[in-house]
């Protein structure tokens, strides 16, 4: 939002001290700071719109409120500024209240929620929702949203509260949002329809949510820590917990958190996944393939799905278990036989352990058939020809792997090998020197190794 020049606060301090605790992510106290700089600034629509948003992102609705008034009063107000009103009149169920409100939002983006509240405040005071839903016909994004509604209504009791529905709104259109980039929207979304219902959870975890994917971790997980154990989101909110750890590179806390959830009575498969997934990002398969053979246990006589089968191999084959990762893995490619990532995996995996290399060959081969973009199955099938000692073959794959995936530092590693192996030593390494770049920490000193001295004899192909 553009807004007006403006001198400087009159309390130049609290406003430093606001802009610092935003920068670092404490909206709390940034939030406390602004609503001290806008009590001395009251008319300063610069200082309320970075209130605005802190108090949202706090959940201080009476900073928001009073930001927003000055906002209107200077007419620089955000698209979102009506939905606390909104959410407000929603909650007292006063429909005169709502429909002023909605008429506010109908000035901006989100009009296209229009039509699916004044259905809500019609039902609320007993009138055919119908008319109202019957305007959206023409925009196929509030259409969408009126004919969800309409399913919603017809399930409802007759003028169920006003907040029910308001609340569901804002946060099926904030869990639309969720799909993109972070928006202060979805936190003005979500925060209203917890206004208009502080019972709906999982509004609750859809905050916590959009507050995590803005970096506002810890406020995140105070959020979370609203939603009680008993309610039907706590399994939505457990999940959500450990994502938003994990994400922020808190794998101890991530870790812990999912082994609570797993440990409590009626975990589900579900759960025992995210836990398994953790384990083995974090460097533990052995455990994360008892956890994975759980899975396919609990699937009782459909015995567990390809993908089942292929997590439980690859964690197998990742802590060293290779002729039980093996039979896992020939078990993912019986149950997905079209399923490129199975018969990738088992293919490479043989590859790597010198096993039946023509029959590997040939799995990758499959495999390339049915996804012939797809870089790493390139890369696999590169390096199963250059193994089998046909280089001349393996080189354009190689080559066609590394270029849409110049990143990738494995890929990059097998075309400096493949190089060398045909003499090509300083095309090698600028391969190599290409997978320095992105290489995990245990690949560098081998890499390192092989720009300095090339391939031993033994390893030329």
């Amino acid at each position: 939002m553009a807004a007006p020049a403006t001198a400087a606060p009159a309390d130049l301090s609290a406003y430093l001290k606001a802009r610092v605790a935003d920068a670092a992510g404490q909206p709390n106290l940034a939030a406390a700071s602004y609503a001290k700089v806008l009590a001395a600034s009251p008319d300063d629509p610069v200082v309320a719109i970075r209130a605005y948003r802190e108090a949202l992102e706090a959940g201080d609705v009476p900073l928001a409120t009073r930001a927003v008034a000055v906002l209107n009063k200077a007419g620089v107000a955000p698209a979102d500024a009506a939905l606390i009103p909104l959410a407000d009149a929603a909650r007292r169920n006063d429909a005169k209240a709502a429909s002023a409100a909605i008429a506010t939002l109908s000035n901006g983006p989100l009009v296209v929620l229009a039509p699916s509240l004044y259905a809500w405040v019609a039902h609320a005071e007993g009138r055919d929702p119908e008319p109202s839903l019957a305007t959206a016909a023409k925009d196929p994004v509030a259409n969408r949203f009126a004919t969800e509604t309409r399913a919603l209504i017809a399930a409802a009791p007759r003028k169920q509260p006003l907040s029910i529905g308001v609340s569901r709104l804002l946060a099926r259109l904030a869990s639309d949002l969720s799909a993109g980039e972070p928006s202060p929207l979805s936190i003005a979304l979500t925060q209203a329809a917890l206004r208009a219902d502080p019972s709906y959870d999982a509004a609750r975890v859809l905050l916590a949510d959009a507050l995590a994917r803005n970096r506002l971790v810890d406020r995140a997980l105070v959020v979370l820590d609203g939603v009680d154990a008993k309610s039907p989101s706590a399994p939505a909110a457990a999940a959500e917990r450990i994502d938003i750890l994990a994400t922020a590179d808190r794998n101890g806390e991530a870790l812990a958190a999912a082994k609570n959830r797993v440990d409590q009575t009626g975990s589900a498969p579900a759960d025992w996944q995210r836990y398994a997934d953790l384990l083995l990002t974090t460097g533990n398969p052995a455990e994360a393939a008892t956890w994975y053979q759980r899975i396919i246990a609990a699937d009782g006589a459909k015995g567990g799905s390809w993908g089942n089968w292929l997590q439980y191999g690859g964690a197998l084959d990742q802590a060293g278990r290779w002729p039980e990762a093996r039979e896992a893995l020939e078990k993912a490619v019986a149950r997905g036989p079209a399923q490129p990532l199975a018969l990738n995996y088992l293919g490479f995996a043989q590859v790597e352990h010198g096993d039946d290399i023509p029959a590997s060959i040939k799995l990758l081969e499959r495999a390339s058939r049915i996804d012939p973009t797809n870089a790493s199955i390139t890369d696999s099938l590169g390096w199963a020809y250059h193994l089998s000692g046909n280089t001349a073959r393996a080189l354009p794959l190689l080559e066609t792997a590394a270029q849409a995936e110049p990143t990738n530092a494995e890929i990059a590693d097998h075309l400096g090998d493949a190089y060398w192996s045909t003499g090509r030593n300083y095309e090698a390494r600028y391969a190599w020197r290409a997978a320095l770049l992105t290489a995990e920490p245990a690949d560098t000193a081998r890499i390192t190794a092989k720009i300095a001295n090339g391939l031993p004899p033994k390893a030329r192909r």
